[in-house]
């Protein structure tokens, strides 16, 4: 499967994610914008894949980090972020979503496990308490010091 074929609508990934949990695997959950990937993203990722054996992504769409970042969001693109993201081995799907949260999405997926980064409290986690009742787990991962989009961004910018 290329990268191209790991981004799909919510329909067609419920359909894999089925499979998947059919045959006994594990599926973990995460969003994000994913804005420039750098370390701290793929750090986060591997680490959230290594917790079961199927990470399914959800992926803001530019609509919704325009609303929920500002007007000279995303930096990259969409598709282009979406490719990115399902370039890297250890994503098995990326969902793209227009809400400016994925709760949708964890209520249709039903994640065995619902990762964030360890900069969100428990009672922060959108979908924690879903996933907390229909048997899940919800862990926090230590994020890498010192990488964001955000900084990123603001020092390129304090460079120009």
């Amino acid at each position: 499967m290329n990268s191209a074929d790991k981004i799909t609508d919510l329909a067609t990934a419920l359909e894999r994610i089925a499979g998947w949990k059919a045959a006994g695997e594990k599926i973990v959950f995460t969003n994000g914008c994913f804005d420039i990937l750098h370390l701290g993203h793929v750090d986060y990722l591997e680490k959230a894949r290594g917790l079961a054996d199927r990470l399914v992504l959800g992926l803001n769409t530019d609509a919704s980090i325009r609303r929920l970042k500002g007007e000279n969001r995303p930096v990259v693109p969409e598709y282009a972020r979406g490719r990115v993201m399902a370039a890297l081995w250890f994503v098995d799907v990326v969902i793209p979503f227009e809400e400016n949260t994925p709760i949708r999405l964890i209520e249709a997926v039903k994640p065995d496990i619902l990762v964030k980064g360890d900069d969100y409290a428990y009672e922060n986690i959108i979908g924690a308490d879903f996933v907390i009742s229909t048997g899940g787990k919800v862990q926090t991962i230590p994020l890498v010091k010192g990488y964001s989009t955000t900084q990123l961004i603001t020092k390129i910018k304090q460079s120009d």
